[in-house]
């Protein structure tokens, strides 16, 4: 079989030589001797054969036409956008498909390309890098390749408009923000894994809520949008302040305001975050203070335990707690005093050595009778 394998090489090697040798004799010997091209390590050659009858040979002589055959290939009717500069980035051809780039960047045939362009088209090409440049013009998007020809001294533009991909990666990114402002990233990623129903139980939880005081009569005194804008900046501004503490607002409910800490990832300190922000919480809204119509002030309630916590709903789906837990912790709130942060016992007594609190004395609290609970201050 070896033996066969290379009188096979052997034999191919003749044939296509002799077929070579074919060619150059037939055009030696035409009347108006043609060029021949022959492709070989992926370039191209023109060949001119010429007989010397005074000798009794012919020479060949041979020229790499690789960059002019790839001039002369290149797309007029290409579907996506082709260019051509010199190496000052002057504009030296464009074809159709490129038009729409052109008037929407405001460049022509025989001018510039715009400078910031033009400087990564020149980094890209003096590195020998065929990596993408993206183009925004107008509502659309292109990847531009550079591929310098320097034996003719411009360089090609090879254009692909991935407008659609864009749209569609912007699509994503969209419905993953959407979906990280209702749900914690880690619960957004068991829904995506293919979780159906997603209930776990935490036996150390912190839960604080704030309410608004007088938010009743303040809406009947302002203006619709007056009244939401308030929400929102106050709002916005606390969610600031729970990300900075690295917990989670669980809801908001008309002009309430709730959130959790160790839940949905367990932390050994999640009460003494959850304490500061309520301090930095009450700053924010002191700070807000002002003497129109749109004054505010909260009471804020906090309690710590166990809770269970899931996702609900099928449509406007939302991550909730529930438990004793987060019911003491409302209590703590509406039995509370504007401007004021009210913990229960269990929360004074975890947090007395690094925290300040005043006491308050004894309180009746719905389903739980008297309680003696604790105002928070602030840090020792």
């Amino acid at each position: 079989m070896r033996y066969l394998l290379k009188w096979l090489v052997t034999f191919l090697a003749f044939a296509l030589f002799g077929y070579i040798a074919g060619k150059v004799l037939a055009a030696a010997d035409a009347p108006t001797p043609d060029l021949l091209e022959l492709e070989a390590a992926y370039r191209t050659y023109a060949l001119r054969p010429v007989r010397v009858p005074e000798f009794g040979f012919i020479n060949v002589y041979g020229m790499d036409i690789t960059a002019e055959k790839v001039v002369a290939k290149f797309p007029g009717q290409n579907p996506n956008p082709v260019l051509r500069t010199d190496s000052s980035g002057v504009l030296l051809y464009a074809n159709d498909a490129s038009a729409p780039m052109r008037a929407a960047l405001s460049f022509a045939v025989g001018e510039p390309l715009p400078a910031d362009l033009q400087a990564q088209i020149t980094a890209r090409v003096a590195a020998g890098s065929r990596e993408p440049i993206e183009c925004v013009a107008g509502d659309q998007f292109y990847e531009l390749t550079a591929v310098a020809i320097p034996e003719f001294g411009f360089i090609n533009l090879y254009g692909t408009d991935v407008t659609a991909a864009r749209q569609v990666a912007r699509a994503k990114e969209e419905t993953e923000r959407l979906l990280l402002n209702i749900l914690p990233p880690p619960i957004a990623n068991r829904l995506r894994a293919g979780e159906r129903v997603i209930a776990d139980r935490f036996d150390d939880a912190s839960l604080l809520m704030a309410d608004i005081v007088g938010f009743t009569e303040m809406s009947s005194r302002l203006s619709a949008d007056d009244l939401v804008e308030m929400l929102n900046d106050i709002f916005s501004v606390l969610d600031v302040i729970v990300a900075r503490y690295e917990l989670e607002k669980v809801k908001t409910i008309g002009d309430a305001y709730m959130v959790i800490g160790g839940v949905p990832v367990a932390s050994p300190d999640h009460l003494e975050r959850l304490a500061g922000f309520a301090l930095d919480m009450a700053l924010a809204v002191r700070e807000r203070q002002s003497d129109g119509p749109g004054a505010v002030r909260m009471r804020i309630g906090i309690n710590a335990g166990p809770v269970v916590a899931g996702v609900i709903g099928q449509q406007r789906t939302i991550y909730d707690v529930w438990g004793d837990t987060v019911n003491v912790a409302s209590r703590m709130e509406s039995l509370g005093e504007p401007g004021r942060i009210q913990v229960t016992p269990l929360v004074y007594e975890r947090l007395k050595e690094v925290f300040e609190f005043e006491p308050r004395g004894q309180i009746e609290v719905k389903g739980k009778g008297p309680m003696t609970t604790w105002w928070l201050t602030g840090r020792r």
